[in-house]
C-alpha cells in the first residue's frame, strides 16, 4: 500500500464511522504503520499485518478516545504494546502531553525508534509497571487521563489506572462487546478506588464493537492502591 492509497482508505473508513483527525497528520500515520510493520518482521509486536486492518484495529481504534480527549492536555497509555493508543493520538494532537508505559523494553524501543524519526516532542516512554510508577509522587495523580485498550480484566486494569489521574479527571478503558460481566463485577472497585461510572459509548468500527468505559476521578484514591506482586490480578477487588 503507498501513501496515496493509504489516505484514501484511511479517509474513508474514518468518515464512514465518524472518527476525528487531521488529514496533514496522515503521512506520519503512514511512517509509523511501515514502521511498526517493519519491526514485526524482526521482533513479534502484531499479529496484524495486513494494512487494511492495521489502519482499522490499530490507528482507527485508537482515535475513537479523539473527542474524549479534546479538552485534555496529559494523557497516560498503560500496557500500550507497540504504542496504541498512545502514539496515534500523539500524532493527531501535538500539543497534549502523552506518556506511554509498557513493562516489555523491546517494543519500547520500536516506539523510541520511530517516533524519534517522526520528531514527535512531549512524548513520555518509560519502561516500567503501573504500580511501581504510580507510587511515585512526580507521576501519581497527575493525568487528565489515563487509558488502556484491551488489557486485562476492568477490576484489575482500573486498580493501576485511577490512581495516575487526577481528581476531576477520566479513566478510559476501551473494551470490545463482552464488557458488562467484566464491568458488574468491577462496581467495587470502581467505588473504592475514588471512582464513578460517568458514561459508556459503544462505537461500531468496520461492523465491530467498540466500548469506551468512562470512569471519572471524584477522590483520591487510597495510598495502598496500586498494589504490588500481581494482587491486583491475583486478587481483584471485589
Amino acid at each position: 500500500m503507498n501513501l496515496n492509497e493509504f489516505k484514501e482508505y484511511f479517509i474513508e473508513e474514518a468518515e464512514k464511522n465518524k472518527i476525528e483527525f487531521k488529514e496533514e497528520k496522515l503521512d506520519d500515520l503512514y511512517k509509523y504503520m511501515q514502521g511498526v510493520l517493519e519491526w514485526n518482521e524482526k521482533i513479534n509486536v502484531t499479529s496484524i499485518t495486513d494494512e487494511k486492518m492495521f489502519i482499522v484495529k490499530h490507528f482507527l481504534d485508537s482515535l475513537t478516545v479523539s473527542s474524549i480527549i479534546k479538552e485534555k492536555n496529559s494523557i497516560i497509555d498503560i500496557g500500550t504494546g507497540a504504542g496504541f493508543p498512545g502514539v496515534p493520538l500523539k500524532i493527531m494532537n501535538e500539543d497534549k502531553r502523552i506518556t506511554v508505559i509498557d513493562s516489555i523494553n523491546k517494543k519500547l524501543n520500536i516506539i523510541r525508534d520511530l517516533t524519534e524519526k517522526l520528531n514527535l516532542t512531549n512524548l513520555e516512554i518509560i519502561h516500567t509497571r503501573a504500580e511501581d510508577l504510580a507510587n511515585k509522587k512526580e507521576y501519581r495523580e497527575q493525568y487528565d487521563i489515563a487509558i488502556t485498550r484491551a488489557v486485562s480484566n476492568f477490576s484489575t486494569i482500573l486498580e493501576y489506572m485511577l490512581p495516575f489521574v487526577k481528581v476531576g479527571g477520566l479513566a478510559i478503558c476501551m473494551k470490545g462487546p463482552n464488557y458488562k460481566e467484566e464491568l458488574s463485577e468491577g462496581k467495587k472497585a470502581i467505588e473504592v478506588l475514588g471512582g464513578k461510572l460517568k458514561e459508556i459509548k459503544t462505537i461500531k468500527i468496520d461492523e465491530e464493537e467498540r466500548n469506551l468505559i468512562i470512569i471519572e476521578k471524584k477522590e483520591e484514591t487510597p495510598k495502598k492502591f496500586p498494589r504490588g506482586q500481581g494482587k491486583p490480578l491475583k486478587e481483584p477487588i471485589r
